[in-house]
């Protein structure tokens, strides 16, 4: 991979809305990180949009958090210092490029030759395929946490960590390389603005919780990709889910999914077919477990009712004898059957504190032919954890792609027939 630029800048905000034209940025954080994928810095600040905050039960900033905090003019030399010569990088960079361009234009500084973007969540294409598109869903995927979502310093750490699991591994398999080879950094223009030398002021740490609907609000984290839907189809849907968050589609958020659906160029059809794709997601992971409660059900028909979704849609989400079916079927599998065995060139993933070290079972599993993997993704083969029960994000998307999980003292038994001991 080429290296010759000063780094990555992370950058992730919080808005008062979806439409760069209208809403403004009332939280903003960049994380440096080298070439390497260390971090290097942080820095966070709320800012002062001179209006009302959008939906507050989502960000959880309130309009006292902001007194004193500064517009965006005040901050816009220091942001292009932290910004020059680095590769910027955000999760749904669409969305955050957008209003960062928007404000420096309304802060008169004209960003005539844009930086391109790196963007995490159409790199997990390559890196996670199969994966969710949402932050969460990637970072579960390598283990990393995500506390305090909906800040931004806390998704900018995230995605900046998410980063460095991507570079490590494109550093191990030079065919997935290639979004790294040649990067160069962007290169902002000067600022000089009237702005006043208003420090930056991080949100406080005691922010009253959100009041999201926690189901929506996780469905929409565990959400799995359209198949085969285009990279257009994608950013449509990370849109669609911010706009669901709270259950409410305001006309304000239904113009900018219709803007953002004309700017990708799909017709009504295709977006009746994205909304179709995405209830019907909603509803698979609604009956994940055999039961629809009440507030499920609740919950779905608020979205199939603003997504305006046909009757009998609505019919075969809400179908009892689904249930029936599911607990029928095998949801999740979390121990190999007798004829399950491992080939050379299977993906193997290992997660927790294990009795050997790691890199001694990485060692044995290289010798054995198999490919010891980062992340869980559907070309994985097993998993081996060090208490099968384990909650972390790997064995929870082991779960969701029915992958076998085992302990360290069956993977020695599969390990036995490659390595000619049995």
């Amino acid at each position: 991979m080429t290296t010759a630029f000063d780094g990555f800048a992370v950058i992730d905000v919080e808005t008062t809305g979806l439409s760069a034209r209208g809403d403004r940025v009332i939280e903003l954080a960049v994380v440096h990180v080298d070439p390497m994928g260390v971090e290097t810095g942080r820095w966070e600040t709320l800012l002062n949009p001179g209006r009302d905050l959008g939906p507050q039960r989502i960000h959880g900033i309130r309009a006292a958090d902001v007194l004193g905090a500064p517009g965006f003019a005040d901050i816009a030399v220091r942001l292009i210092g932290l910004l020059d010569g680095r590769v910027p990088v955000a999760h749904n960079a669409a969305f955050d490029s957008r209003f960062l361009f928007a404000e420096f234009e309304r802060a008169g500084i004209g960003v005539w030759s844009r930086p391109e973007f790196l963007c995490t969540m159409r790199l997990a294409r390559t890196f996670l395929p199969g994966a969710g598109r949402s932050l969460g869903d990637c970072c579960a995927a390598y283990d990393i946490p995500l506390d305090g979502a909906h800040r931004a310093i806390a998704d900018a750490v995230a995605t900046s960590r998410l980063l460095a699991a991507y570079l490590t591994d494109a550093r191990r398999d030079p065919e997935i390389a290639g979004p790294f080879t040649g990067l160069v950094g962007g290169r902002w223009p000067a600022a000089v603005t009237g702005g006043r030398p208003i420090p930056w002021k991080p949100r406080p740490l005691a922010v009253a919780p959100t009041t999201v609907s926690a189901f929506l609000g996780g469905l929409a984290s565990r959400m799995p990709p359209v198949e085969a839907g285009p990279a257009e189809s994608e950013e449509y849907l990370a849109l669609l889910d911010r706009a669901l968050l709270d259950r409410v589609l305001s006309a304000h958020e239904a113009a900018e999914l219709l803007a953002c659906a004309e700017r990708l160029g799909l017709d009504r059809g295709a977006v009746e077919g994205l909304h179709l794709d995405y209830f019907s997601a909603l509803t698979r992971v609604a009956w994940a477990d055999g039961i629809l409660t009440e507030q499920e059900v609740d919950e779905l028909l608020a979205v199939a009712e603003l997504l305006a979704l046909p009757t009998a849609a609505i019919e075969r989400a809400l179908d009892p004898h689904r249930a029936a079916r599911i607990v029928l079927e095998p949801r999740a599998v979390t121990m190999p059957s007798r004829s399950f065995a491992l080939a050379p060139g299977d993906v193997v993933v290992l997660t927790g504190e294990m009795s050997r070290a790691r890199i001694s079972w990485e060692t044995e599993l290289t010798a054995a032919g198999l490919v010891v993997g980062a992340a869980v993704t559907k070309a994985t083969r097993l998993l081996v954890a060090a208490d099968p029960d384990s909650a972390s994000g790997k064995a929870r998307k082991a779960r969701d792609y029915g992958i076998p999980i085992v302990n360290e003292a069956a993977l020695s038994g599969l390990l036995a027939p490659l390595s000619g001991t049995s």
